[in-house]
């Protein structure tokens, strides 16, 4: 069972929800986030990354950066432009992004959980991204970005998340990519128990999105349970903040592949080699989007091809069944090459919400071919979670992205400490 608890966010002004709430902090290199940022006194991202307030070249990572993100939180909520929850409450999170409604259920998950594998992963993380949000959340003594997760749907969630959104929302506005954000605040107490209890029977919840913030999190809760031995298992930071959804809501966006071969590759076989392992079917300029599992969109020399996989490439396990997988064994890795994608300076990826032109551009520019994947079904993440697997890289694109520092969890700390002081080995 899964020990998702209400709990008091600290959260904007309504009136300044839009100017603060910012895009994940990870969608952004260090050049866009310091852009972003610029002349802008609201946005949350000047907290997420603090380096952007330092001169250009500054180290990221040095102790006063995330000092600054603290100091900047606290400004900002002595100042007003934060407020406190009154009760504990769950949130009801409203997407909508080219017409289409998401919703889920803003909360703080257990790190029991997470240890126990309640609340599944599907990608392994870096010790050295983690660090960073290690860092963040601990000087900060906040997670500030929501991980999201995700459930199989129970109607008895549905009926009190329908429920709430038949009251106003706390926030109702449109961001500057077009993508619609609401909240409402459930803290009514017998509302508030009857989520709690719903969610005491969901017995699998995994991570759609966020694994390296989840990460963070956990480690912070590590450390500090092991600074005030005398934990109870219901202070704050045993607990990481989350948005959870429904599987009927969630849509997962194409994650496709551009590659750029050495230069003594021998391109005068290639589309033998690929005629020899997938069907293959000439498009020219008519675009290549897959229309359905099994299908790739092949990008080469200003023509498409429909690539399609037979049968006999699935093998009845699912990662090795996964499109993205099945690309790998059978072109990839013995045409190109590349053995591990993770770390093959010979493949790019490109998240589906930049659409097919992107790719065409990259083989104009850089690369030898594109791939245009039919997306990942949400189910099949949870198959590969449910049996202990891990997925490919990059085989996710969520969209909309969650904004962070619309809903923030403070944690408590047996004391004060700096980064400089603060030591996950």
């Amino acid at each position: 069972m899964a020990d998702i608890i209400p709990f008091r966010a600290l959260r904007p002004r309504a009136d300044l929800a839009k100017k603060i709430a910012a895009l994940p902090y990870d969608v952004y290199n260090r050049n866009e986030a310091r852009e972003a940022v610029k002349e802008d006194e609201y946005t949350f991202l000047r907290i997420d990354r603090p380096e952007t307030q330092f001169p250009e070249g500054y180290d990221m990572y040095a102790p006063e950066v995330y000092e600054k993100a603290r100091e900047m939180l606290d400004r900002m909520t002595a100042d007003g432009l934060f407020v406190q929850e009154e009760r504990e409450a769950y949130y009801v999170y409203e997407l909508v992004m080219d017409g289409r409604s998401q919703v889920g259920i803003g909360a703080c998950a257990s790190v029991d959980d997470y240890d126990a594998q309640v609340i599944k992963k599907h990608e392994n993380t870096r010790a050295e991204k983690e660090a960073d949000r290690i860092r963040h959340v601990d000087v900060c003594s906040a997670q500030t970005g929501p991980i999201f997760l995700a459930y199989r749907r129970r109607e008895e969630l549905e009926r009190e998340v329908k429920l709430a959104m038949e009251g106003e929302p706390v926030y109702d506005f449109t961001a500057a990519d077009g993508v619609v954000h609401r909240l409402w605040v459930i803290d009514e107490a017998k509302a508030v128990e009857r989520i709690r209890n719903a969610f005491l029977r969901v017995n699998e919840i995994y991570i759609a999105d966020g694994h390296h913030r989840c990460a963070s999190a956990v480690r912070v809760s590590r450390k500090r349970r092991a600074a005030f031995p005398g934990y109870t298992g219901r202070e704050a930071f045993n607990y990481f903040l989350s948005v959870l959804f429904p599987d009927d809501q969630l849509m997962i966006m194409d994650y496709n592949r551009v590659v750029k071969p050495d230069a003594d590759f021998d391109e005068s076989g290639f589309l033998r080699k690929v005629e020899a392992a997938f069907a293959v079917e000439k498009l020219g300029r008519e675009p290549g989007k897959p229309q359905k599992k099994g299908e790739i969109g092949m990008y080469y020399r200003d023509e498409w091809y429909r690539l399609t996989i037979g049968s006999e490439c699935y093998v009845g396990d699912p990662v090795e069944d996964l499109d993205v997988a099945v690309l790998q064994r059978r072109l990839l890795e013995p045409v190109f090459g590349i053995a591990d994608p993770k770390i093959d300076k010979r493949i790019d990826f490109v998240g589906g919400i930049r659409g097919l032109e992107e790719l065409e551009r990259r083989v104009h520019t850089d690369a030898l071919a594109a791939f245009a994947m039919f997306p990942t079904d949400i189910h099949e993440l949870f198959a590969v979670s449910d049996a202990g697997k891990l997925m490919p890289p990059k085989s996710t694109w969520f969209e909309p992205k969650l904004r962070s520092g619309l809903l923030i969890h403070r944690i408590e700390e047996p004391g004060r400490r700096t980064a400089a002081e603060s030591d996950f080995s």
